[in-house]
């Protein structure tokens, strides 16, 4: 009977050991970020596991290609990861599906961390449904010596874009060369920059009056010759924008500021003229330029594991990894408040050039900038070439920009209904 006795309760004793030693397991996929930011990655968390001996933390980084599948079926056999890394997009796919859970008891009262454009592009329907992680921001570089020649000053901000296509009007007009590279490829984000619904209750909306306007400024910019015409309605009008900016021929290029450096080293005679300057906001305050990633919690988490999967991702997306991040990418920006004022950004040297400027720049518009992107259609390519299209006649002058976009509008709804 006393063996009896013994032999349960260091039973006992080894179970209880064995429970309180179970480490609660929280998993995390990345996207693309093997193997550049291992070294980071490893950090963050070495140092979580060291503050939390109880966690387990295991890091999956899979192809941005792949994810996406990878994730759905992950989500579909109810074994999900803890956290997924995803885009604006991607996110709202999911939120819509049903794959993710709103998160905005998890972010509790660290919700203030974060960025108001960053959380306006995951919250949808009143719910939150990412932790925001990194983002970009554009910023606007200007040809000093074809702004003097055009009787602009240079260091006065612009104001709308109403200002802008009237001042690369003038550029066009007094120092010859074309004055702004829009990116009239993808005319669902100038519609959306300025405030401009492109979808409303599942239907096309872009033939308003505004939205018709707008197209009538772009079309009196075009036929003065103050846009760019290479590439002016292709997807991505990027390289030619900047081979032209370097080459002189183009008063005004709309950029995030790592793309400056291209200036700064295949153009020195340029970029010794040029100034960084804020892109004009758009009619509500919303900056151009934003491309926010984040982390999605997925359904099927363990719900007594979501206090420590919340805990986890505001570790992952703090003031202090955040800022750690984009030292480490060089390139990217913070979705958080804090992180945004580091003298990483702000503290600019006297002598600076135009990169060291357009980072500054582009961190102080942190909080208005906006991911300007179509949400919610499965196959978006048809609609927006049609868009391209008609946007085209438009501003060419082959066609009048109510027609277009009334044309434009009727396509996307047909295909929406289908």
């Amino acid at each position: 009977m006393k063996h009896t006795l013994i032999a349960a309760m260091v039973g006992a004793l080894l179970a209880s050991g064995g429970a309180h030693a179970e480490k609660v397991k929280i998993e995390f996929w990345t996207m693309s970020m093997k193997p550049r930011f291992d070294a980071y990655f490893e950090d963050v968390v070495k140092r979580y596991e060291a503050q939390n001996p109880d966690v387990d933390v295991v890091w999956t980084d899979l192809p941005w290609d792949v994810i996406r599948s990878k994730f759905t079926a992950a989500v579909a056999a109810g074994q999900p990861p803890a956290l997924a890394n995803m885009n604006v997009q991607w996110a709202y796919d999911y939120a819509v599906s049903g794959a993710i859970q709103p998160i905005d008891a998890l972010l509790g009262k660290d919700r203030g961390m974060y960025t108001a454009g960053a959380l306006a592009d995951v919250t949808w329907k009143g719910k939150t449904y990412a932790f925001p992680w990194y983002n970009s921001a554009d910023i606007m570089a200007v040809n000093v010596t074809i702004f003097k020649k055009a009787g602009l000053d240079p260091n006065k901000p612009i104001r709308n874009l109403s200002e802008q296509l009237k001042m690369a009007t003038q550029i066009r007009q007094k120092a010859g060369v074309a004055g702004l590279a829009p990116r009239l490829g993808r005319v669902e984000s100038v519609f959306l920059g300025e405030g401009l619904p492109v979808l409303e209750n599942g239907k096309a909306v872009f033939n308003s009056p505004k939205h018709v306007a707008l197209l009538r400024e772009f079309a009196t910019a075009y036929k003065a010759g103050a846009l760019l015409k290479d590439n002016l309605f292709a997807e991505d009008n990027f390289q030619v924008s900047i081979a032209a900016y370097n080459g002189g021929r183009l008063g005004i290029l709309e950029t995030t500021p790592t793309a400056l450096t291209r200036v700064r080293d295949d153009a020195k005679d340029i970029y010794a003229v040029t100034l960084a300057q804020p892109v004009p906001p758009g009619a509500t305050g919303v900056v151009k330029g934003g491309w926010l990633m984040d982390f999605v919690v997925p359904k099927g988490v363990d719900a007594k594991l979501l206090p420590q999967v919340g805990t986890f991702a505001k570790f992952l997306t703090n003031d202090a990894n955040q800022l750690a991040f984009s030292k480490a990418t060089g390139g990217t920006y913070p979705s958080v408040k804090q992180a945004a004022l580091d003298p990483f950004f702000q503290d600019v040297p006297a002598n600076a050039g135009a990169v060291e400027n357009a980072r500054a720049i582009g961190a102080r518009n942190l909080e208005n900038v906006r991911t300007l992107a179509i949400l919610g259609i499965d196959d978006p390519a048809p609609l927006l070439r049609r868009l391209r299209e008609e946007t085209e006649a438009a501003v060419t002058g082959r066609k009048d920009p109510k027609a277009a976009m009334d044309a434009a509008v009727t396509f996307w709804n047909a295909q929406l209904k289908k």
